[in-house]
């Protein structure tokens, strides 16, 4: 598999399918490379191309050449590569993929079982096609920044910057069962095909509950009434919860976690109706109640009664969680410049193939004398000229 992608969405999607076994051989410029190579945080706090957080997790498993696309004679290389490839994935713009060369007949008339699968923050038809966006702008194209976070208890604030690259996240997840999917059918009939996958649809498709109301219903929900109104984030002693009472019983389970107070027994409260018009009163008392316990204490009481409520943990306490010490998230791996560190693990465990971290993230270039001299090849001696020539 090739990888031409940068930052996450893209090498998100191959390190899940390298993690499942697949080669991946990611294709670096020569020059700085995957621009994630400059985010931070750096190891040591050093800034180095090597030592990126952030490039680091994105890469495990995976081989890695440099190859300037832009450069007489780098065609002929990818092509190389092409021919021997099952998948091909990357991430530039519709106008500048054809600019590259990487244009899907073309390649598909060298490796006719080739999957290639484009991903862009809008797909690669529409007016906004050869838009550039980040993930701020895609985030919020798919509707899920307005919503969030659902049934918030401070209506004054803005519609939320969702944290780090969450959707390039899910973006990258949902290419990865898309190509997983096309994988199949290659397997079985021998050809392969062209997944378009824009970052804005797939978003959009997480947050279809919402998105199907305006069309069928005319309404627009917005982070105040996305879900029922009595629930949401709210303050307890240490910290934050929340819960939903989307469900009859749900609202009753939550009276019976505050240990059915006097006031929940007032006929204005009885039914859904009741409770949505008087919310704001109902959201005082409750809030009063919080207070007065903390995020443990809420979650083990909610245990017993059944109630639909979960604490906020900081990151801290999610890493040193004893689920997470118990299942083995962490596992620690050294690479030759940045050092040892433990990186998160998959979210899965199969009972006959173990998940392994057998490779770091590699640094610029490593594999180029492996991929270009033993699997295309080339002599050293070419490879110096390559080099020179600014082609690798």
């Amino acid at each position: 598999m090739l990888e031409l992608c940068q930052m996450v969405a893209g090498p998100y999607a191959t390190k899940l399918l390298a993690d499942l076994g697949a080669e991946v051989i990611k294709v670096e410029p020569p020059d700085q490379g995957d621009p994630a190579r400059r985010r931070g945080p750096f190891s040591d706090d050093i800034p180095h191309q090597e030592r990126s957080g952030l490039f680091l997790y994105l890469n495990t498993n995976k081989l890695d050449i440099t190859l300037n696309l832009e450069r007489q004679g780098a065609g002929g290389l990818l092509d190389k590569l092409i021919a021997q490839s099952d998948i091909l994935v990357e991430d530039h713009a519709p106008k500048r993929r054809q600019e590259l060369g990487l244009d899907y007949q073309r390649l598909q008339a060298i490796n006719p079982k080739l999957i290639m699968c484009s991903i862009t923050p809008f797909g690669q038809t529409g007016p906004y096609a050869n838009y550039k966006a980040y993930h701020l702008n895609t985030y919020h194209s798919g509707g899920e920044g307005y919503t969030t976070p659902g049934g918030t208890p401070f209506p004054e604030r803005p519609p939320l910057k969702v944290g780090k690259f969450t959707g390039d996240y899910l973006s990258g997840l949902g290419s990865t069962i898309a190509i997983l999917g096309a994988l199949y059918w290659q397997r079985f009939t021998g050809k392969g095909q062209y997944i378009d996958i824009s970052k804005q649809r797939l978003l959009m498709s997480l947050n279809a509950i919402e998105l199907c109301r305006y069309p069928n219903d005319g309404y627009v929900t917005t982070r105040l009434t996305r879900g029922y109104r009595l629930a949401g984030v709210f303050s307890c002693r240490d910290g934050y919860i929340q819960f939903a009472t989307q469900q009859e019983k749900d609202w009753w389970a939550f009276v019976e976690l505050m240990g059915n107070p006097e006031w929940a027994k007032d006929e204005r409260f009885h039914d859904l109706a009741g409770r949505e018009k008087h919310a704001a009163e109902i959201k005082e008392k409750i809030s009063s109640w919080l207070m007065q316990h903390t995020r443990d204490e809420l979650y083990r009481m909610a245990r017993e009664t059944g109630t639909v409520l979960a604490p906020y943990y900081t990151l801290d306490e999610v890493a040193n969680s004893p689920q997470s010490a118990v299942r083995g998230f962490y596992v620690e791996l050294e690479h030759p410049v940045a050092g040892s560190f433990k990186y998160p693990s998959a979210p899965y465990k199969f009972s006959r193939t173990q998940w392994a971290a057998y490779r770091p993230a590699p640094t610029l270039g490593q594999h180029n004398e492996q991929i270009y001299c033993q699997r295309l090849g080339y002599s050293n001696a070419d490879l110096t000229k390559l080099r020179q020539a600014g082609v690798i």
